[in-house]
């Protein structure tokens, strides 16, 4: 048995963070830096907590919903299992991918899933507009496993064509989508998904941690069990937070050959 390692599943935020489509930019301001100073110290203005590696609070999506301050910590903590579950654009993650999972999704598990969309984080169609999605049927499949939390590579718990980027809610923020998929298709995409964001609705409603844009190392620890912790800011009636996702695992359980992600854009 080897050391414990600390595994970095959390893409990270700053100036030039990439944003989701309906999301305004933040700003990071250095109120004091060294040439002046000595010293540095930033603030962030229009800040944002839905960027990034983020969890979803049941007040974003649920009227009187619990907030971020009253949801305990140990529903950001706990064995985990990262599934590869490969998807192309617009695909959905079925039931039947879930049951077929490797190692098998237990119930209490916090579910990480990897399904290559991490590798396109990114300002690009391919990540926000093109992403894969979880279906309807297995979302209440998780529930009904009674997991803890899902946590997901892609811009989303939902499919995109389940979002206001299309004609949802106070859509569409992308038509172009909307016309992309027609072509595509033969139908509007509002045909295959009439609801508005029925995943986080079905998961948060029934207190599963909601994790979206789960990156960084995460092929260090697919196809793997361990511990995750992914703890938020203790924010007063939040409706999420960005976090700091780790995977806790035996550095001989580490997928070899698998090198550390670096990231062409950070702050300053």
């Amino acid at each position: 048995m080897g050391k414990l390692k600390l595994v970095d599943l959390s893409h990270p935020f700053g100036q030039g963070n990439p944003l989701w489509p309906s999301n305004g930019d933040f700003h990071i301001d250095r109120v004091q830096h060294m040439p002046m100073h000595y010293r540095l110290l930033q603030t962030f203005n229009d800040f944002h907590m839905h960027n990034s590696t983020h969890a979803d609070s049941p007040s974003h999506v649920i009227p009187e919903g619990a907030y971020t301050h009253e949801l305990p910590l140990e529903n950001y903590y706990g064995d985990a299992v990262i599934v590869s579950i490969p998807k192309k654009r617009w695909e959905l993650i079925t039931v039947e991918d879930l049951e077929n999972a490797t190692p098998e999704i237990r119930e209490g598990d916090i579910v990480i899933i990897n399904t290559g969309s991490h590798k396109y984080w990114g300002e690009n169609d391919n990540y926000f507009m093109y992403s894969p999605g979880l279906s309807i049927e297995g979302a209440k499949w998780l529930v009904e496993k009674k997991i803890k939390g899902l946590g997901v590579d892609m811009q989303a718990l939902d499919h995109p064509c389940y979002t206001y980027m299309i004609d949802h809610g106070p859509g569409p923020f992308v038509p172009r989508l909307i016309d992309e998929y027609t072509k595509e298709f033969g139908h509007p995409p509002i045909e295959d998904f009439p609801e508005w964001e029925p995943v986080h609705d079905i998961l948060l409603r029934n207190n599963v941690m909601g994790f979206e844009n789960v990156g960084g190392d995460i092929e260090m620890v697919t196809g793997k069990r361990c511990t995750i912790s992914a703890f938020p800011l203790r924010w007063w009636k939040g409706d999420g937070s960005i976090v700091r996702m780790v995977a806790f695992i035996d550095e001989d359980d580490v997928v070899p050959g698998v090198t550390t992600r670096e990231y062409k854009y950070g702050v300053y």
